[in-house]
């Protein structure tokens, strides 16, 4: 079932692929997003955590955090998705368990969908790796206030359909804890 805005977060506690333990009452007082990526050979997840990494510092600065979660296991994530230094949590979750927590779906038609935008992430190097978990796991993320609503959430329409960087940046400068609709 989809989370809707204004609806407070689901709770879980996790490790990180490093061990660190994380929990969504650790995250209490913060802005934060938590993404739902596919698996770690994902050419278009790579190319998106490349495109978060070049906002995050300044991000980072303003307070503001982020999560993300992969289907695969650590070992694979620290070979595809750890080659570059990652500043912010990333969990492994191959048995999808806060996927199903946080409705995110798979679904072959968006799966399909997402053919233009995987030409897109080879050509700035990106290029496919291992296919592991269920390969039709469509993206979402969830933008998350200080008082742990969710004010935004963004269920793709296509394998690499993420939340826009603007509407992020936007939350982080003037989130006043409004809610606002699904993207």
């Amino acid at each position: 079932m989809r989370l809707k805005p204004g609806e407070q977060v689901r709770d879980f506690s996790a490790k990180d692929v490093n061990g660190n333990p994380i929990s969504v009452k650790s995250l209490s007082g913060k802005k934060w997003m938590l993404s739902f990526y596919r698996y770690a050979g994902c050419p278009l997840c790579n190319f998106r955590v490349h495109e978060l990494l070049k906002e995050y510092d300044e991000w980072q600065n303003d307070g503001f955090t982020m999560i993300s979660v992969f289907e695969s296991d650590t070992d694979s994530i620290n070979q595809r998705v750890g080659k570059e230094p990652k500043p912010f949590s990333i969990i492994a979750d191959p048995d999808r368990n806060l996927y199903k927590l946080y409705g995110v779906e798979s679904s072959w038609w968006k799966f399909i969908k997402g053919g233009l935008p995987i030409m897109k992430s080879m050509l700035h190097g990106f290029f496919p790796g291992k296919m592991e978990g269920d390969k039709a796991i469509i993206p979402a993320d969830f933008l998350i206030n200080e008082e742990g609503i969710i004010t935004h959430t963004h269920y793709g329409h296509h394998i690499g359909d993420h939340i826009p960087i603007r509407r992020i940046q936007k939350f982080i400068k003037n989130g006043n804890g409004e809610h606002r609709e699904q993207l």
